[in-house]
């Protein structure tokens, strides 16, 4: 094994890491040759529970990479969505801010989608497109020359490219030595699925309560995502607590709107923070996804922000090649850094004041928030701009987003 070559090595197989690695088969063919390795690979790996929103800039990379259809029954496309902003104990939600869901004709904002399929899709897809998915660790790593030598359990790789995808925690990225800013906001995400009575027709709710927005996400059929923020000790209170007492603190936030409700899905608390890495990039390395930054869930933006870096990146990479430059080379990598790094910088700031807005017990804070809300209520292109900025369409979209073949 230690005599192994590959053009580019993706530490970790989440969506970000597959997608690339889909991408830069699409657009080089099968003589590059691309390695994804994470442990998660192993049978019986724990499989992720959660749901996203996959923005309509991210389902059309999907849809140009050949995976869209495998998942597309089992997406729920966002057709509308109200924001409402009330004390817990308020028996009224005046709903401030509404949103129609499509962009185009017949094209919604986002989809909601349970995270096991879509990630099971893209595994399937790498694997009948003859990429090589090695269950096992990137452990280190060593740069020789124009190559970096990639280290797992069993051997090691030489590459051209090293790509962290391997998620907030980034054993790649601390290797590196490549610091991040941010901070935690004594913040935690109880994420669980509920179903309920009556059919949620497409619509996102988005409630923000003084801990913080507590948001009711489209599933197929009867059931919805749930995102409910709070503190961290009073997330950890809640997830700990009887499964009747769950459901009435639950109940209590989520309403009757909908008919009866229950959980039926496990309940987990994740928390919340800004985190962004001082370089996008190192000698032979890049980094993508939540090994670049980590913002908050209040715009849903997070998975998407990671799919925009891969549709750059790739783009990047296949320039490269097909000049027959070097794709690990500091020009290929210094023009990614260069379309990231702003956009992300800039999407961290928005989040990050949404939620110090939102997030309060301010009653001034709440008057003058919700007087704003109302104003864009009655500014349709300015809604329309917002809508269009959440969908991924706008500014300097990679080819992939803007559904084109690299």
């Amino acid at each position: 094994m230690s005599s192994q070559k590959a053009d580019v090595v993706i530490a970790g197989g989440g969506f970000a890491g597959l997608a690339l690695a889909l991408a830069l088969r699409q657009g080089l063919g099968d003589s590059f040759r691309i390695l994804v390795a994470d442990p998660a690979f192993a049978m019986g790996a724990r499989p992720d529970l959660r749901a996203s929103a996959i923005a309509a800039a991210a389902r059309r990379m999907f849809e140009v990479l050949g995976v869209w259809d495998a998942v597309a029954g089992d997406a729920q496309p966002i057709l509308d969505m109200v924001v409402t902003d009330s004390k817990l104990e308020h028996a009224l939600r005046p709903v401030f801010l509404t949103f129609a869901g499509e962009i185009d004709e017949g094209e919604a904002f986002a989809h909601m989608i349970e995270n096991a399929p879509l990630n099971a899709a893209l595994a399937a897809k790498a694997r009948a497109q003859g990429i090589e998915l090695r269950a096992t660790a990137v452990t280190g790593f060593d740069h020789e020359g124009s190559r970096i030598r990639v280290s797992f359990g069993d051997g090691d790789v030489s590459a051209a490219l090293l790509v962290a995808a391997d998620g907030a925690k980034s054993r790649v990225r601390e290797q590196a030595g490549i610091a991040t800013h941010g901070w935690n906001y004594g913040q935690s995400a109880i994420v669980t699925t509920v179903a309920h009575e009556r059919p949620h027709e497409g619509r996102a709710v988005e409630h923000f309560l003084p801990a913080g927005p507590f948001a009711i996400l489209p599933l197929t059929g009867n059931r919805s995502s749930l995102v409910w923020t709070e503190t961290d000790a009073e997330a950890a209170r809640v997830v700990a607590l009887p499964d009747d007492e769950f459901h009435a603190e639950l109940e209590q936030r989520f309403g009757l709107h909908l008919g009866d409700i229950g959980v039926v899905g496990p309940r987990r608390a994740y928390p919340l923070g800004l985190f962004i890495a001082r370089s996008f990039v190192a000698e032979r390395i890049a980094l993508v996804g939540d090994a670049a930054h980590v913002i908050h869930p209040i715009a849903g933006q997070g998975l998407n922000m990671g799919l925009r870096d891969v549709a750059a990146l790739a783009e990047a990479i296949v320039d490269a090649a097909r000049l027959g430059l070097d794709v690990g080379g500091a020009d290929v990598l210094d023009r990614y850094q260069r379309w990231r790094r702003f956009d992300t910088a800039v999407m961290g700031v928005a989040t990050d004041g949404l939620n110090r807005l939102f997030s309060n017990e301010s009653d001034v804070l709440r008057l003058m928030r919700d007087v704003g809300l109302g104003l864009v209520d009655r500014m349709p292109a300015l809604k329309s701009f917002f809508i269009r900025e959440a969908a991924g369409v706008t500014g300097d979209v990679p080819k992939l987003l803007r559904g084109e073949a690299l």
